[in-house]
């Protein structure tokens, strides 16, 4: 179970935490960890944008700290950057896409929390992937929602996650 702690910020950007932890107002704030699931999708789809960095001009970086507000920081299980971005420590601008992989033990209301903050700052694709029920969800404005044809897509780019190959790929082993 997630637990927290109050620090000051200036403590929570020179402490590293295995895992990392968020940051929000004040309290250091546990993430759930994940089992095999959880990683081994979250590997997937890194590695899928791995593979097609440079036809889709992005990069994927893994559970890194996202200042969403002066004091609050996230980690996003995987974010995706564009190839210009900047390549700072701690992303404090508007990632590309960010993408939450849901652990057994996380809630819609938090994870409504975490896409609100994203969205909050900028970021246009929110997907939010869950390995236990094999099903995937846009977070907008209107809440969650299924992607009509079971495939993430970036409107206008040729990026593309199919949602069922994700969950094969996940089954094979």
């Amino acid at each position: 179970m997630a637990t927290s702690t109050s620090i000051p910020l200036s403590e929570y950007l020179q402490t590293s935490y295995r895992p990392d932890c968020d940051y929000i107002d004040g309290e250091v704030k546990e993430r759930n960890s994940g089992e095999q699931p959880h990683g081994h999708i979250q590997a997937i789809i890194a590695s899928i944008f791995r593979e097609n960095r440079k036809a889709w001009s992005t990069r994927a970086i893994t559970e890194t700290r996202v200042q969403t507000r002066p004091t609050r920081f996230r980690i996003p299980d995987i974010c995706i950057l564009r190839s210009s971005d900047p390549h700072d420590p701690i992303i404090r601008f508007a990632p590309y896409i960010c993408i939450e992989v849901l652990s057994k033990d996380d809630t819609l209301m938090e994870i409504q929390i975490r896409t609100d903050e994203y969205r909050a700052m900028g970021v246009d694709h929110i997907w939010v992937v869950d390995p236990w029920l094999r099903i995937g969800y846009i977070a907008s404005a209107r809440g969650f929602e299924h992607p009509a044809d079971g495939i993430f897509t970036v409107p206008g780019t040729p990026i593309r996650l199919v949602l069922a190959d994700l969950f094969a790929e996940l089954d094979e082993d």
